[in-house]
């Protein structure tokens, strides 16, 4: 070998290495941990542009906005996102910069927050969303590979001719096809050890449901869905006007907050602009 052909071969290897580094970098390794782990994405927010459905002025709120966060939940027998934002990856524009849906704006696509700690969609055991309605289901598409839970009524709805207005069925429609697990009780335990449980609550939507997590450090958490949208609205008590079954809405409230009482657990409101600003977003975790 001369030297020409052999510092070239040498190049190329050191190339190679670095190539090899920077992209072990990029890709964060997966941890499986020994106790639940929570990851919330930034799915952006809404601005919503009349409260008056939630029987709310926007002199009663602190800020009109409502934020809208996605979950992934990371246990040591598989992987559950729950809700999957507002905003599809067809909605960025592939140079960068915001993506956006109705009144809805992301700063980066569910994806690329996905590969920050390490996860692609193919690594997502189940898929659960809290209801139909778009801005929970805009990259619901990406996990149409997983298990998804779902009760019939929500499916029934979701693909219902002519769809809902209150959704976009674009961003679901793989799901059609996919393995799906329909959920007939009020408690669904995803991984059979009670850290993880789906709950019905429904009246926001036919199949609305919650999810409760019994994390080691942090304590249990339930995450809402649209069982409130505002703090007031839970504060004061009031059921929008926009609910599908109003009395379903102020059952499924009261059962709710009877088990927050009975198990210490915070309700975390996903809609809940100013509250979800101060929770810990991906790559960091709760536990």
């Amino acid at each position: 070998m001369n030297s020409l052909v052999r510092r070239s071969f040498i190049s190329l290897l050191a190339a190679l290495i670095f190539a090899s580094a920077a992209m072990s970098q990029q890709q964060p390794k997966k941890q499986v941990p020994k106790s639940p782990r929570l990851y919330i994405f930034d799915g952006g927010s809404l601005n919503i542009p009349d409260t008056s459905p939630y029987r709310l002025k926007k002199e009663d709120l602190a800020t009109t906005y409502m934020s809208v966060a996605c979950f992934l939940v990371v246990h040591p027998r598989g992987t559950l996102i729950w809700d999957a934002g507002a905003v599809p990856e067809s909605a960025f524009a592939p140079g960068g910069g915001p993506g956006t849906l109705r009144y809805a704006t992301a700063m980066k696509p569910f994806r690329a927050q996905l590969a920050e700690v390490g996860y692609t969609p193919t690594d997502i055991t189940y898929l659960a969303l809290s209801h139909f309605h778009w801005d929970h289901v805009g990259n619901a598409n990406l996990f149409a590979g997983s298990t998804w839970l779902v009760t019939q009524a929500e499916r029934d709805i979701m693909f219902s001719d002519p769809p809902s207005p209150r959704t976009e069925p674009q961003n679901f429609s793989a799901l059609k096809n996919s393995k799906t697990v329909i959920l007939t009780k009020s408690e669904y335990d995803v991984f059979g050890d009670g850290t993880v449980v789906i709950m019905a609550a429904p009246g926001h939507s036919p199949g609305h449901q919650v999810l409760f997590l019994k994390l080691a450090k942090t304590g249990p958490v339930m995450l809402s869905g649209d069982l409130y949208h505002y703090p007031e609205e839970r504060k004061l008590g009031l059921v929008p006007t926009t609910e599908f079954n109003a009395d379903q809405t102020a059952a499924s409230r009261a059962t709710v907050e009877a088990f927050l009482k009975t198990t210490g657990a915070q309700l975390w409101i996903q809609h809940d602009f100013n509250a979800n600003a101060k929770l810990r977003k991906a790559p960091g975790f709760y536990e």
